[in-house]
């Protein structure tokens, strides 16, 4: 079982909660985190752009990313979010099956 980090950013903290809340309700993620403000600088359809972003970080397992993916993309506002998935090497043994457990993967 190997555990994702994923990594959200989103319009806003109402957002990011909004998502963050979907996507644990419907056991894609055992947890999420809110980090906000977030101040990101990218280019976007050919502008350099600053703007204030809220992060969220998902934690659930590879065999529920995709799904967790798709489900963000559908519950999001921006035409191309940033939805970033990263494995975990290693960690507290306890927490990554606390995380396998709760999405269904234990």
């Amino acid at each position: 079982m190997a555990v994702m980090f994923v990594y959200v950013t989103a319009s806003g903290v109402e957002e990011a909660e909004r998502i963050g809340r979907a996507v644990v309700a419907d056991r894609l993620a055992a947890c999420a985190n809110v980090l906000a403000p977030v101040r990101s600088i990218y280019w976007w359809q050919g502008a350099l752009e600053d703007a204030s972003e809220a992060a969220l970080v998902l934690k659930t397992t590879r065999a529920r990313l995709t799904d967790l993916i798709a489900r963000v993309k559908g519950l999001h506002s921006y035409d191309c979010p940033c939805i970033e998935a990263l494995e975990v090497a290693d960690g507290n043994p306890d927490f990554l099956a606390w995380v396998a457990r709760e999405t269904g993967e234990d």
